[in-house]
This record gives C-alpha cells, sequence and structure tokens, in this order.
C-alpha cells in the first residue's frame, strides 16, 4: 500500500503522450513517462514536492553539480502483476543506498521513508505506463543534485531532487561479452565507489570505449592497487559459479556497490541451501578456474540487466568461452525465480514487492 503522509501538489498533463508509445519497441531510457516529481532543498529544509508533467529543467550556467560534481541517483523498477496492481522491487533497499550515498557526497539526507513514499506516489500518478508484457517494466529514476549558483568549491546549499519513469524493455538483448580490466581504475579505496553518484560512470566510459571496441560489452573492474582482485562489472554486480558454488566479491570494502539484485541473488541461494561465499575474489582464481573448465557460469546483476549471462570473458590475450545458457541450472532458477516474483506469478515469501 502506498503510505500518503507527505503532502505534494499534483499538476497532471492535459496532454499525455502514452498513445504515442509503441509498446513493442522500447529502446531502454529514451521513452519517458507523462509526469515528472521534483522537490527543491533550499533555507536547510526540503520544500513541498510537485508532481508536474515531464519537461527540461531551467538551470543557471554556475550550477554547482555541473562544475563539482555533487550528483547521485537510483534505478529502481516497477512491474504490473495480472491483477493490475503496480509493484516496485525492494523500494527500502533503494532508500538506504540513497541515504548513504548522500551522505557520502555532504547532500542533504530524505527523511526516513520520504524517498519510499515520493516514489511510490509518482510512479501511481504514472500508473498506466507500467507494461504488462514479458520482459518489460516501469524504470525508475530518482536523483539528487546541487543548485547553488556559486563558484567555489563547497557542499551546496540548495539541491534539487527529481523523480522520472521510462518503459523499459530488456537492457541486454544477448548474453554479454566482458573483459577484465587491469589498468584502468573504477575506484579507490576511500573514494566514493560505494556511492552512487554520476563521476563514476563518468569516469569509467573511455575505459569501457576501448573494451568496445574490441568486442566487448562491459569491463570486470578491479582493485586499484594491484589489478589482483575482482570488484563489479560496469553496470552490474558480478557472480561466478565455480565447483558448484556462487563465489562473489564481497561488499565490505568501499569501492564497491552494494548491488540491491545481488544481494537479492546471495538470499534467495541461501535460501535454497545453495552454497555461497562473498569475500575477496581473485582475477587468478577465475582465469585459472576458466582454463581448467571449473567456471561454469558467470553473471552479471543489476536494476536495468536484472540477471545478464555472461558468455565470454576476456583477459589479457586470452579470451574464455562459457558454457552455454541451457546448462546453467543456479542462475536461470534465480532469473526465473525473480521475474515469477516481480509479475506476481509466485507468492512474495521474502515480502520484498511493495504493491499498489
Amino acid at each position: 500500500m502506498i503510505k500518503d503522509t507527505i503532502s505534494i501538489k499534483i499538476n497532471k498533463t492535459q496532454n499525455s503522450r502514452i498513445a504515442e508509445v509503441d509498446w513493442d519497441n522500447l529502446p531502454f531510457g529514451k521513452v519517458f513517462s507523462d509526469h515528472m516529481l521534483v522537490m527543491d532543498y533550499k533555507n536547510g529544509a526540503w520544500q513541498e514536492p510537485e508532481i508536474m508533467p515531464f519537461g527540461n529543467l531551467s538551470l543557471h550556467p554556475a550550477t554547482s553539480a555541473i562544475h563539482y560534481g555533487q550528483s547521485i541517483f537510483e534505478g529502481m523498477k516497477a512491474y504490473r502483476n495480472d491483477n493490475g496492481e503496480v509493484m516496485i522491487f525492494r523500494p527500502d533497499m533503494n532508500e538506504k543506498r540513497f541515504a548513504e550515498s548522500c551522505e557520502r557526497m555532504c547532500m542533504p539526507v530524505l527523511p526516513e521513508g520520504m524517498f519510499t513514499e515520493l516514489i511510490s506516489r509518482t510512479v501511481d500518478v504514472d500508473r498506466d505506463w507500467v507494461p504488462q508484457k514479458d520482459g518489460y517494466s516501469l524504470y525508475i529514476r530518482p536523483f539528487l543534485f546541487a543548485t547553488d549558483d556559486f563558484i567555489g568549491i563547497k557542499p551546496s546549499d540548495n539541491y534539487k531532487f527529481v523523480i522520472f519513469t521510462c518503459p523499459v524493455g530488456a537492457y541486454y538483448s544477448q548474453p554479454v561479452n566482458v573483459k577484465i580490466e587491469e589498468h584502468y581504475t573504477r575506484a579507490a579505496e576511500g573514494g566514493v565507489g560505494r556511492a552512487k553518484t554520476a563521476g563514476n560512470y563518468a569516469a569509467s566510459l573511455y575505459p569501457a570505449k576501448l573494451a568496445q571496441a574490441k568486442g566487448f560489452h562491459q569491463l570486470v573492474w578491479t582493485d586499484a592497487k594491484e589489478h589482483k582482485y575482482i570488484e563489479e562489472s560496469g553496470t552490474m554486480n558480478i557472480v561466478f559459479e565455480i565447483d558448484g558454488k556462487l563465489i562473489t566479491p564481497s561488499e565490505d570494502s568501499d569501492t564497491i556497490l552494494r548491488g540491491v539484485t545481488k544481494r537479492s541473488v546471495v538470499e534467495i541461494a541461501k535460501h535454497w541451501g545453495i552454497p555461497v561465499e562473498e569475500r575477496k575474489v581473485t582475477v587468478e582464481e577465475i582465469v585459472q578456474a576458466a582454463r581448467d573448465g571449473k567456471l561454469t557460469d558467470a553473471f552479471g546483476a543489476g536494476t536495468a540487466a536484472t540477471i545478464a549471462p555472461v558468455a565470454k570473458i576476456g583477459f589479457r590475450d586470452e579470451l574464455f568461452e562459457l558454457p552455454g545458457l541451457e546448462t546453467r541450472t543456479t542462475s536461470n532458477k534465480i532469473k526465473k525465480y525473480l521475474t515469477d516474483l516481480k509479475s506476481g506469478a509466485i507468492e512474495d515469501e521474502f515480502n520484498w514487492m511493495l504493491r499498489f
């Protein structure tokens, strides 16, 4: 159920664009729903939020986020079940991670529960945009950025929080090829790797571009000190299966984003009695397992990608082709479980879905 504890000004559009949507051709992140929520932070307090027609934002040329990078975001999805209910997957975890990103980036934290309520009420206004089609969902993008019109390096006094949504299909239409990166670095200890801040993604674009020119979809990042340990992939956390065990890098390091989907994969696997190891994972052990034919599965886990099977792993001059998808019992089972859960086809035994 949606909480209704916050006063929200609602200004609905008079000209819905929903009839223009080609529901059989939804490129990821390019089709936008009718409305967005905007809420300012000024004078030390959050102002009244407004749900308004989707449109451009007006910014001062000195807007501090543009110059100094105080900008964070989250990625979430809403689904529709056969009863017409709209469901959001684990919004409490996104709220917690958003708050952690705020703290790390010196930005004001939303009061407890406000993030989730604003998300659900924004989605509710555009609930007709939630697809009821296998493999489709409504992507939700909440973000916060600094808005001081001031050129000077300090935390901003003013911020803008925005939520918009996009009906989407699959992020990856095929299994992905990844390259283990040993030169460029996504994050170093003591940095902002755990925060979901815009600059992390900007810094990854160039090395990702180099990898894509060689036929890879994404990188697998390694630690900044020695490039000895696996960390995460470009748009997702990464999980390996060796000798019947799921092995994934521990999130104890402040260089790895705490993934909602990966955490769910780990909890589901443990609930089913599947061995899971969350620990430091060396490049050497993954490469050796691939050489020996013991690496039976590898997949990315993320909100956009959900479960993205890895087809090939590149390391230096070697290219390892993993077993076919039909052999990947564990990840296929987890993917089906998550798909059925999000569509309402099975019981929500973990109480992960917010329904309205």
